[in-house]
């Protein structure tokens, strides 16, 4: 059966495409800030922490690395309302997906955490600075340095896997991709241009974060 392709159709919903885009993007740069904390968080107690913290950290470590994303996002959603937790679609996609990136950024940062040199720390230490803040003011800076490249591909990793929070009927590109297919019925040309704008998004992304990259490091190595 010859199959007679419509992207007029697409064209003329091709802004709730873009909204979509972008309700993807929010999620995800929000998520990644968030993760972020808890990685940073989770790397100091990982790293400088007492014994039973770095446990607690481990095992949440495991747990998020080695469960699937969609039943850690089920659970924050339809398995936490049953003891009173209750979360909107958005909320519990922004928290499942920070929790997730969390649990494997902080494995990265934990690795550039204990790729700085002894040195540094005895020199913090000469200097009569606590814990807390060796880890803030010698540590980490250098630390995210040397392990931005995975930071940055793990938050690509973020965006694209965002598309699973569909299935909890979260707004963004898929959901909204979903719908409009659904209605219709031109599904090819629907995920075609949506997987395009998902690599358009994936290449912003990752310019920008180049871009941040050289003016956080690069540049401000080149002033000292």
């Amino acid at each position: 059966m010859k199959y007679v392709f419509q992207f007029g159709v697409v064209a003329d919903h091709f802004d709730d495409l873009l909204l979509g885009a972008a309700a993807t993007l929010r999620l995800s740069v929000t998520a990644m800030v968030a993760g972020l904390a808890i990685a940073v968080a989770c790397a100091y107690i990982r790293t400088s922490g007492p014994k039973p913290a770095r446990f607690v950290v481990m095992g949440y470590v495991e747990l998020i690395r080695n469960t699937p994303f969609l039943v850690q996002l089920f659970i924050i959603y339809f398995s936490l309302p049953a003891i009173g937790v209750r979360f909107e679609a958005e909320q519990a996609a922004v928290i499942g997906m920070a929790i997730n990136f969390g649990g494997y950024a902080t494995e990265i940062i934990r690795a550039g955490v204990e790729s700085i040199h002894p040195g540094q720390i005895d020199a913090g230490r000469a200097l009569g600075l606590k814990k807390l803040q060796i880890f803030r003011f010698v540590i980490l800076f250098p630390a995210v340095k040397t392990v931005y490249p995975a930071l940055a591909s793990q938050f690509v990793i973020l965006l694209l896997g965002s598309s699973i929070v569909s299935a909890i009927s979260a707004t963004e590109l898929t959901a909204i991709t979903n719908s409009l297919q659904s209605q219709t019925f031109r599904s090819f040309e629907f995920y075609f241009v949506a997987a395009g704008l998902y690599f358009a998004l994936a290449m912003i992304v990752k310019a920008t974060l180049s871009a941040i990259y050289w003016a956080v490091f690069v540049r401000r190595s080149g002033r000292r």
